[in-house]
């Protein structure tokens, strides 16, 4: 025998001792082996174990009480069923332990090789919104959650990455954080950007250049504007006064001093350089009367004691698919006569972002009419189903010939986002190529939001990805 110690082979016993370990029941009956083992003395001076017990390979590992045989039996029970179910099972072939015990053998086996796959999906989540985020990172392929770091910066993403090799494919949002830990971490890992924050952040574009250029939605038939209520004046007159008082120099304390206003507010308007920034439209509901407002109107007009039956056959015959009290409704309220409220720049923006093939003919129109009346949000919708052809049918390889034609217009903030592309470029071109996306790790956060709110409805989950903004709906 060779001293654990240093190495030294010896064959000096100091003395003999006795173990005992069970084994698998034969034919029913218990099996003990009883072993008489030696104590060896290390024949090394220089050593500073001075004995050491004899060990028996394959039948009797070090503290051991069970051989490999009985051992590899518990743990297998442990595996199935866990501790106390795995102690029930046992003790019926014979092996009386407590469900600690049987924990205990399960504990005690090695951490299996980390098995990292190809691809993965990465994103963060709050733990405390505003204060504390991790990182969550999934199988891109099988959903499996693989591992939890405890914070979203790209120094520890990129420390994983080193810690397991063998990654191919990272799915990512548009995080610069995640991208510079994949980029150090794992540098030959393809980067894929998400076709949904792509949506999202080309929907916020076109949200902006819709509100650039309100002042272009205007009534077909009137030609009318915003509603110049109470609180539109109020809206211009405060838009006035402040500007009036910036232009003279007055900071933007004393402005809000002055005038008796928060100074978020202040700044807000501050920051308009024109007041039909800051003036939204008349929220109504779309109904299916809409479609034929302008023959309700003309109707009325030209016959003012028409018959609300006469006009529901009417448009019944051209396509109406609603009741008589939706149509009487519509009436009552004055909306066949006033000029219909021009949309909101948001409104604007979700029509330009649906497919076409899903807007309602009542908002096709109406998104045909602002149009109409607008040169550069045609050519931004325009822009936006190439780039919708793009992403859904796979073609990344145009997406060179996008930009330029993006940058090659007066549309800023399109030109913008165009610009932003191209610091990603490889990761866009990835995400509008393969095909993956980082919707999975989206729905693992998801899981995890739930199951917080579920065990501690008080909390503040909340995933960092449900930001506000304009939905890319239906593309």
């Amino acid at each position: 025998m060779c001293c654990p110690s240093c190495g030294t082979a010896t064959g000096k016993v100091h003395g003999y001792h006795r173990r005992r370990v069970a084994d698998r029941r034969v034919n029913g009956l218990p099996v003990m082996i009883e072993l008489r083992l030696r104590r060896l003395v290390c024949i090394n001076l220089d050593c500073a174990r001075q004995t050491f017990n004899e060990q028996v390979p394959g039948l009797a590992g070090r503290y051991g009480r069970r051989t490999p045989g009985a051992t590899a039996l518990v743990i297998a029970c442990a595996l199935a069923l866990a501790g106390r179910a795995g102690a029930s099972l046992l003790a019926t072939i014979g092996f009386l332990l407590s469900r600690t015990s049987v924990l205990s053998a399960l504990m005690a086996l090695p951490e299996p090789p980390p098995d990292v796959p190809a691809a993965i999906g990465v994103d963060d989540f709050a733990i405390k919104r505003g204060q504390r985020y991790a990182t969550i990172i999934i199988d891109a392929v099988t959903h499996r959650c693989l591992d939890v770091l405890p914070d979203r910066l790209g120094v520890t993403f990129a420390h994983w990455l080193r810690q397991h090799p063998g990654v191919q494919l990272i799915c990512r949002d548009r995080s610069t954080a995640y991208a510079a830990g994949a980029r150090n971490g794992a540098p030959q890992a393809v980067q894929c950007a998400d076709r949904w924050h792509l949506l999202k952040n080309l929907s916020q574009a076109i949200e902006k250049l819709a509100l650039a250029h309100r002042g272009c939605f205007r009534d077909i038939a009137t030609g009318q504007g915003r509603d110049d209520g109470p609180t539109v004046r109020r809206t211009r007159s405060r838009h006035a006064t402040i500007h009036a008082l910036l232009g003279q120099g007055v900071a933007n304390n004393e402005i809000a001093r002055r005038l008796n206003l928060a100074l978020n507010t202040v700044k807000k308007y501050a920051r308009a350089p024109r007041v039909e920034q800051l003036i939204g439209g008349t929220k109504r509901d779309t109904t299916l009367v809409d479609p034929f407002r302008d023959h309700l109107r003309s109707r009325r007009a030209a016959e003012p004691g028409v018959a609300v039956w006469t006009l529901l056959k009417e448009i019944k015959s051209m396509g109406y698919q609603g009741g008589s009290t939706l149509l009487y409704r519509y009436l009552d309220q004055g909306r066949a006569e006033d000029a219909q409220p021009p949309p909101s720049p948001r409104r604007v923006a979700i029509w330009i972002m649906t497919d076409p093939a899903y807007l309602s003919p009542g908002r096709a129109v109406r998104l045909q009419e602002v149009l109409d009346g607008c040169l550069q949000l045609k050519q931004a919708t325009e822009h936006v189903r190439t780039f919708a052809d793009l992403l859904t049918q796979r073609q990344g390889h145009r997406l060179d010939d996008w930009i330029n034609e993006v940058r090659a217009s007066d549309l800023q903030p399109l030109r913008s986002f165009a610009e932003g592309l191209l610091i990603d470029h490889d990761a866009v071109v990835a995400g509008l190529t393969l095909p993956y996306s980082n919707g999975p790790t989206e729905g693992v956060v998801n899981k995890i939001i739930m199951w917080n709110q579920i065990c501690q409805p008080e909390s503040s989950y909340r995933s960092s990805a449900g930001a506000a903004g304009v939905s890319p709906v239906g593309l």
